[in-house]
């Protein structure tokens, strides 16, 4: 989802009929505060959340299907309506548990034309007494009747609210709302293997829905629309909006036939909605191209506007409050990765927002490639700008770190960037569609597990240390790289890293450097295993410069990288020994370079100390707190710096 400051921002009108792939770039605007706007807005946690632990079905039952009947007038805040549950006995079964809000009140609950006794409240939890134990297997069904004015929670799951005047209502449940507005089983491992929703609104309005409308059946002044969907789906991604929508329809060409593409519009925002959606339509063949086919494509893929600035990937219908084309790409990538498989557990939401935040990139990449190195070096930056934090999430009820932009969507985002560097093109991408496609996980929950057996299977890695680091593990490398070319050719590299937090002692990557000399160029990858790595190989030409990760596939900041001079050229480096270090540290600096001043910075690029006595040639750093720091040292107008560590 994404942020409300986006109502703000100047949407771009693009024309109905794309222009090649080469022309996209200008079509579609890249703000390198996206990614954090869709985070804040998707901090929309219900104070009374629980967390629910990946798993198998819970509560003694398997949720098969759901006809959810409600009656809504998107100009009053109250819901009535009726749910009928079909479930599957898992063991002996003697009460049925789903979550309601207390706010809410249960006129009846039946069971094959009987009234059955239940318990609702104080809290979310309603009970309901069996009138006899229901054996394990067995299939079975109840009614619960209900109504009232759902309360508001979080940033609102369920709202009403007015566009030009005209009133509408939506819901919006991630992580923990679905309760707040109807009686459901909270449990991220019991999908919804089957449903049908009715919506009952006054004449003049749509209601929105998942799957495709089946109906729409006028009663005097109401009318019902019938929405019907065939795919599991999870409770919190079960949605309606009601409001007097226009609607548009085109189709998007898939590997395996068209898909169905719905926009439903504000009349005041038709046009530019119709013109948002239509650049949309590339990015689900892109989609469709390298994960799989569109995973509910015998339905539809729809949005739905809603007054909000961010967007919902509700399944097959994403709401969006802005038609901005990255956010329209990030939801549109959720109906791969969090609707077909979904987190198990709040705790991994990574595998939802990484995944969908890493699409989006992918859209740049594929259809507006100017975008994408910008797009990706804003990442890093801001993954880099606090030395901490992992993407695994440590507290699911701290709506802040569940939906922290740094870490659950930019830096899980770079890290599924990385497993594409160390797997390889062919391995990720058919890894992560063997995942998709695995029949244990499609349509399911998934775990971290579940995601790396199948890109240890594909890349034939061992991935267990690389996700210690950066899933688990907090912080990243800053490298140093010290080169050298001897008359032969013959390049040496010593490679050196300091980690931004202690959580992780040194992070084994590929690095990639790019030499160029003589109008020639030539990128070498470097297994670093080690600190303090030498490296030797040949290069055909005389290198003059060396870039650093120069297609950016690496989290990594202040990165220096340094010349050891030769007889031949004359050029040298600051180097600093013993590093790492404790007490003091000792400099050699190049010949004819007289130091004059010192200054030291952290790893954050904060000036800590400022000197002028450089004639002992060392520095005392015994009160420097452990961590990674750049010294440089100043002669003249002639500056030379590089990097240590305090152990």
């Amino acid at each position: 989802m994404t942020n409300p400051a986006l109502r703000a921002m100047r949407m771009i009108t693009l024309v109905l009929l794309l222009p090649p792939a080469q022309q996209v770039a200008s079509q579609i605007p890249y703000n390198p505060a996206t990614v954090g706007q869709i985070a804040e807005a998707e901090r929309h946690i219900p104070a009374h959340g629980t967390l629910r632990n990946g798993g198998p079905p819970t509560r003694g039952f398997d949720m098969k299907y759901a006809r959810c009947e409600w009656d809504l007038d998107p100009a009053v805040h109250y819901i009535s309506g009726s749910i009928t549950s079909w479930f599957t006995a898992t063991a002996e079964l003697d009460q049925v548990v789903f979550d309601l809000s207390d706010a809410l009140e249960v006129d009846q609950v039946m069971m094959h034309g009987n009234a059955l006794t239940f318990t609702h409240g104080p809290g979310t939890q309603l009970v309901i007494d069996l009138p006899a134990t229901l054996p394990a297997g067995q299939l079975d069904s109840l009614t619960v009747t209900y109504q009232g004015a759902p309360p508001n929670s979080g940033f609102g799951s369920f709202v009403t609210d007015t566009h030009s005047g005209t009133p509408v209502l939506w819901t919006l449940s991630e992580p923990y709302g679905a309760k707040d507005w109807w009686p459901c089983k909270d449990d991220l491992n019991d999908k919804i293997d089957s449903l049908d929703c009715l919506v009952t609104v006054p004449i003049g309005n749509r209601a929105a829905g998942n799957g495709l409308l089946v109906g729409a059946d006028t009663t005097g002044d109401q009318v019902t629309w019938h929405w019907r969907s065939r795919y599991p789906i999870a409770h919190y991604l079960v949605a309606t909006a009601v409001t007097n929508y226009l609607v548009d329809e085109q189709y998007a060409q898939l590997t395996d036939g068209d898909l169905l593409m719905l926009t439903y519009a504000y009349p005041e925002s038709f046009s530019n909605a119709v013109s948002a959606a239509t650049a949309v339509l590339p990015v689900i063949t892109l989609f469709d191209s390298l994960f799989g086919a569109y995973p509910f494509a015998n339905e539809k893929y729809g949005h739905a506007q809603f007054s909000w600035g961010g967007g919902m990937e509700h399944q097959t219908m994403s709401f969006m409050g802005s038609f901005h084309p990255e956010i329209m790409a990030h939801e549109l990538a959720h109906q791969w990765f969090g609707d077909k498989v979904t987190c198990g557990s709040w705790a991994e939401l990574w595998l939802n927002e990484g995944f969908a935040t890493y699409l989006s990139g992918l859209s740049y990449e594929h259809l507006a490639p100017f975008y994408w190195p910008i797009w990706k070096r804003n990442l890093v930056n801001q993954i880099t700008g606090q030395p901490g934090g992992s993407v695994f999430v440590t507290d699911t009820l701290d709506n802040n770190r569940l939906f922290d932009s740094r870490l659950t969507y930019n830096k899980a985002a770079m890290v599924v960037h990385m497993l594409r560097w160390i797997c390889g093109d062919s391995a990720f991408y058919a890894g992560l569609r063997n995942y998709l496609d695995d029949p244990e996980l499609a349509y399911g929950s998934v775990t971290t597990a579940d995601l790396q057996s199948h890109l240890e299977a594909a890349s034939g890695l061992d991935l267990t240390g690389f996700l210690a680091d950066w899933y688990t593990g907090e912080g990243y490398p800053s490298y140093t790289t010290v080169w050298s070319q001897d008359d032969a050719g013959t390049v040496t590299v010593t490679l050196s890293q300091a980690t931004s937090h202690p959580s992780v002692d040194f992070f084994e990557l590929p690095v990639p450097l790019l030499f160029l000399g003589e109008g020639q160029d030539s990128t070498v990858v470097l297994n670093n295993t080690t600190n303090n790595q030498v490296f030797n190989f040949h290069l055909p030409f005389a290198v003059d410069s060396v870039a650093f990760d120069p297609e950016i596939w690496l989290i990594s900041r202040q990165n220096i990288v340094t010349r050891v001079g030769t007889s031949e050229s004359g050029q040298g480096a600051l180097l600093l020994r013993p590093n790492p270090a404790t007490d003091r540290i000792a400099w050699h600096v190049p010949a004819g370079f007289i130091p004059r001043t010192f200054r030291v910075w952290d790893a954050h690029g904060r000036l800590l100390a400022v000197g002028g006595d450089v004639r002992s040639g060392h520095l005392n750093i015994a009160r420097l707190a452990p961590g990674a720091y750049t010294l440089e040292l100043r002669g003249g107008t002639d500056s030379l710096r590089a990097r240590f560590v305090k152990e």
